[in-house]
């Protein structure tokens, strides 16, 4: 029997608990990090809502960069101990739905759920009762992928945010991985990027053209 394993990563985290705690702010770009007026604009984005993403804003760009970009958004210092608050809960209704629990940061856990699916289709029942869960106790959004591997299962999870649910079987992850970017595997940033480009590997289907030739 394959192994279904569940990778639940909560959508742009930190600036979720603000918008949940703060509802004026829904539908704005918000900004987690350094103040941009403070500290002559120093330090980065340690993330930021899709609102904000639309103006070309992502995690670890300079402060002082975003502010050029998007000067109206509304930007927040961290507040870690409400995060960790929110992370507890979220972590203790993953973590009943397997005891095979796996937490890989404050916004992420793995589980494995194979002994109670004998189909993906089961798997992704699962996922969707763990969103409405984490939706309904938390008040915030979170996207898991289902695949046979944890790597599989955490790429899935990327693929379809916010609030999405993603499966990758044994017979169909090779073509729905094809064209991803090699970008989308754990582990490849942009050093390792700008290595496979050089080599003309830029989709994940070129790697595996590559590892199959030799």
């Amino acid at each position: 029997m394959g192994r279904f394993i569940l990778h639940c990563d909560l959508d742009c985290f930190f600036a979720a608990v603000e918008i949940r705690d703060n509802p004026q702010y829904k539908g704005k770009p918000v900004i987690i990090g350094a103040d941009p007026k403070e500290g002559k604009g120093r330090g980065v984005i340690s993330t930021c809502s899709y609102e904000a993403r639309v103006f070309g804003l992502h995690s670890g760009m300079p402060i002082s960069q975003a502010y050029r970009r998007c000067p109206h958004g509304i930007y927040l210092r961290p507040n870690f101990t409400r995060y960790l608050k929110a992370s507890k809960k979220v972590m203790k209704i993953i973590k009943q739905y397997s005891e095979d629990f796996q937490q890989g940061g404050i916004d992420e856990a793995y589980i494995e759920v194979s002994d109670k699916c004998r189909e993906f289709s089961e798997a992704k029942m699962i996922a969707e009762r763990i969103q409405k869960d984490i939706c309904e106790k938390v008040g915030i959004g979170i996207s898991i992928g289902c695949a046979p591997t944890k790597s599989l299962a955490k790429i899935a999870s990327d693929l379809n945010k916010p609030n999405g649910i993603t499966v990758f079987t044994s017979e169909n992850y090779k073509e729905q991985l094809k064209d991803l970017d090699i970008t989308r595997i754990p582990g490849i940033g942009k050093k390792s990027k700008v290595y496979f480009y050089n080599k003309g590997i830029r989709t994940i289907g070129n790697l595996s053209d590559i590892s199959l030739n030799h």
